[in-house]
């Protein structure tokens, strides 16, 4: 029996198709976001609010209500913010962290190598700082040592002389590493977010609220805003304890939430409540172009209009993550931590260079795992879960690439690059309503995998060789029928029509109030029917771009990013003249000098040919 029960989908009544899309360029269905349980509620929001009715029907979709609307325009943290001794273990995390630094302790601490682990290392450095002390920190090599804690890495610090050694963004399955570092002497905090299981490690406290006991209902953040809390939890304790005076004065950790906003966005958990609130004012925080790091990466790149979400995560985040990927590690957390200009500098510039080779290695190997995951489905076209691994591909990039065989296949993907001579490294991808956090710790527990653990959406693992057959299989039977129900519910969803004309700076304005957008909180995504594509070209071998022009003589520009040789492009590139229907996102762009607003396409449809 499915999730929904013992009534399957087309037993239940849907809705009509927008604009009658029932089969678009990516093979979706086009649906309105909005339940049509809640266009009252849309109707009562353009009232109370006195907004455009399109605008209302954005925010009803995502969840406001006419009492806590002033709320949802305007997220706050003193509102939202929840008390940091709900996480189950905070207290004694806090206090183990203030003891350090009244003491002067040695501390280290262990963060992952992307944003997420990167921007929490440089958080608690910061805190440090501003109380005269610092702390060892340790980026794993995600060639030599893989994701998370190690022995060898803990043996190392506690040799080194660390007290107290805080993991950051992982360490929830660690329970080897932590049992080592407790037999040395060395106290182990763990602050992370990481999907937990029953039996947790040895630690003094593992702060997570995703571990199965904690009831404090913020398994939504991201590991840096678990930093944040942890670190409010701090400063209390230490102002309790007549720590601050004779001079000394707490941080005000409000300075430091760019970074929580950076990993926030770039870990691409839910943009809702407490986390809509960080981002909403790390947002404005990074604008003031205070930390060092951050202003020079986004020197180097040109990026000259004020940041926003999509900034975050599709040109900060790729940057800093490029240095964990084929590079350095720690490169990510020593841009975030300095406060030297020229070091900063240095290392943007570092990050740029490593990106642009991660890119050409990325187009590479997602050209052969594209072929290879294809002749699968063609053999098994009812396949639950993509599948492609290689000789010698870089295991800095295999997340990437399963992100890609996901994109392309609607369908979870995993991808796994092969040593000479161990274990192979991989990664997994997910969609919406397929648990692939959950079903690889089940392949942990039967054997199938060296390690693994993750999120729902996103996951790593190790995999022997001899057992990589049964492991695939094992994938394939746990998410079949989570894979049958979601691709079930495919489709696009819309957020109205709009023609041409309505894409002005003000409609944009009053759109950015449902903002800040990510996973979450979706960019609003609207349909833009019968409009002529004209002067459609490929630009930068992958795009194309084209004007959209509307009956009333309206023209909006637009691009289809990596859509040449893929159905959207052929639609856009051939459709002579004839109206389509396209869907896609209204952005602010400046190029040469010039402001406009453009849609990046993400669909089109035939109208002749869409409706069945």
């Amino acid at each position: 029996m499915s999730a929904l029960g013992a009534h399957s989908i087309d037993d239940m009544p849907r809705p009509d198709a927008l604009l009658r899309v029932e089969r678009s360029a990516r093979g979706l269905r086009w649906v309105d976001r909005l339940d049509p349980a809640r266009e009252n509620m849309a109707m009562t929001l353009a009232q109370r609010g006195k907004l455009p009715d399109i605008v209302a029907r954005v925010l009803a979709a995502r969840g406001a209500e006419p009492e806590a609307l002033d709320e949802f325009l305007n997220p706050t943290l003193k509102s939202l913010m929840p008390d940091p001794s709900k996480l189950r273990d905070m207290d004694q995390a806090a206090e183990r962290f203030a003891r350090a630094i009244r003491d002067r302790e040695h501390i280290a601490v262990f963060g992952d190598y992307d944003v997420d682990g990167g921007s929490s290392v440089a958080l608690i450095r910061r805190f440090l700082a501003a109380h005269g002390h610092d702390a060892h920190p340790y980026i794993p090599d995600r060639m030599l040592e893989g994701y998370g804690p190690n022995i060898t890495a803990f043996e190392q610090l506690a040799g080194d002389g660390a007290q107290l050694i805080v993991t950051v963004d992982c360490g929830t399955v660690a329970h080897q590493p932590i049992a080592r570092a407790r037999e040395l002497g060395t106290d182990v905090i763990v602050l992370d977010h990481h999907q937990a299981d029953e039996h947790l490690p040895d630690a003094l406290a593992v702060v997570n609220p995703n571990r199965l006991d904690d009831i404090s209902a913020q398994g939504h953040l991201a590991a840096c805003g678990v930093v944040f809390l942890f670190l409010v939890a701090t400063a209390r304790v230490l102002r309790q304890s007549d720590w601050y005076g004779d001079g000394k004065e707490p941080p005000d950790l409000m300075q430091w939430l760019d970074l929580v906003a950076l990993a926030t966005v770039c870990d691409v958990v839910p943009l809702t409540g407490f986390n809509r609130a960080l981002v909403n004012r790390g947002l404005e925080v990074m604008r003031m172009r205070r930390n060092a790091g951050l202003r020079a990466l986004a020197d180097v790149i040109g990026l000259a209009a004020a940041p926003t979400t999509y900034h975050l995560g599709f040109v900060l985040g790729p940057r800093l993550n490029a240095g964990g990927r084929i590079g350095r590690s720690d490169l990510a957390a020593q841009l975030l931590t300095t406060e030297d200009d020229a070091k900063a500098n240095e290392i943007a510039a570092t990050l740029h260079t490593l990106n642009a080779e991660r890119r050409a290695m990325q187009d590479a190997l997602e050209e052969e795992a594209l072929v290879q995951a294809a002749a699968r489905i063609e053999q098994m076209p009812d396949a639950s879960v993509a599948i492609a691994h290689g000789e010698g591909w870089h295991k800095g990039v295999v997340g990437l690439v399963a992100s890609h065989l996901v994109e392309r296949f609607r369908r979870p993907a995993l991808a796994v690059a092969w040593e000479s001579d161990g274990p192979g490294s991989g990664s997994a991808r997910s969609v919406a309503g397929v648990d692939m956090g959950a079903a690889i710790r089940a392949a942990v527990e039967e054997g199938h995998l060296e390690r693994g653990g993750g999120h729902e959406m996103a996951a790593g693992f190790s995999v022997s060789r001899n057992k990589a057959d049964a492991f695939f299989e094992f994938v394939e039977h746990a998410l079949h029928d989570q894979v049958i129900t979601a691709r079930e519910q495919d489709s696009l969803k819309i957020d109205g029509a709009l023609m041409a004309a309505s894409a002005t700076p003000d409609f944009l304005d009053l759109l950015d109030r449902a903002g800040p957008f990510g996973a979450g909180n979706p960019q609003p995504r609207f349909a833009f029917a019968a409009h002529r594509c004209t002067y459609a070209k490929i630009v930068g071998e992958k795009h194309v771009r084209c004007t959209l022009s509307a009956s009333d003589g309206s023209r909006l520009d637009a691009v289809a990013f990596n859509a040449a040789a893929t159905p959207v492009g052929e639609i856009l590139l051939n459709s002579d003249g004839m109206p389509i229907h396209v869907a896609g996102r209204l952005r602010r762009s400046e190029w040469g000098g010039r402001k406009k607003i453009e849609l990046h396409i993400e669909d089109a449809a035939d109208p002749r040919r869409a409706a069945g």
